[in-house]
């Protein structure tokens, strides 16, 4: 009897918690953490591979889950599955339209420290009242957040 209690309580401690990514409401934002991760048409390995990604912290939407599987969309609007373990809560975003200034204060007005090119990806700091921090290996600013793909206009983050 006491050998079975071993083995359901070594069991009970081999099964991982649920990541931040796994017990989220959809749809939700997610980064990619893999420095090649696979794009599938479906929510299994017997699925064909649609894509190959090959850029960490590439932030996604997550639109549906399935098990261990989470259904994407990425930046280009592509969509398609991923395993939840090349996924990470951390918020990132990606510039989108033309170059954006990053200024020194939420404020359209206030002084310019960077400008960031359309595709640039960087960590997101917080977000409040329509800007976010976003920073870029260390050179940060704030920027508008409808001119990120990774938040949401009206969406307030704390990190």
């Amino acid at each position: 009897m006491r050998v079975w209690i071993l083995v359901l309580c070594g069991l009970a401690l081999a099964i991982p918690e649920d990541a931040p990514a796994q017990v989220r409401e959809t749809p939700y934002w997610a980064s990619i953490s893999a420095g090649q991760a696979r794009m599938r048409t479906g929510p299994g390995r017997n699925f064909p591979i649609s894509w190959l990604y090959q850029r960490a912290g590439l932030p996604v939407r997550v639109v549906e889950v399935y098990e261990n599987w989470r259904k994407i969309e990425d930046p280009d609007g592509t969509q398609g599955w991923m395993l939840v373990n090349l996924l990470s809560a951390d918020r990132t975003a990606m510039i989108t339209g033309d170059i954006r200034p990053l200024r020194e204060a939420p404020q359209p007005g206030a002084r310019i420290r960077y400008r960031a090119e359309p595709g640039v990806v960087g960590r997101i700091r917080s977000c409040r009242r329509g800007w976010c921090e976003f920073d870029v290996r260390g050179r940060s600013g704030f920027v508008e957040a409808d001119h990120l793909y990774g938040v949401d206009d009206d969406e307030r983050v704390d990190n």
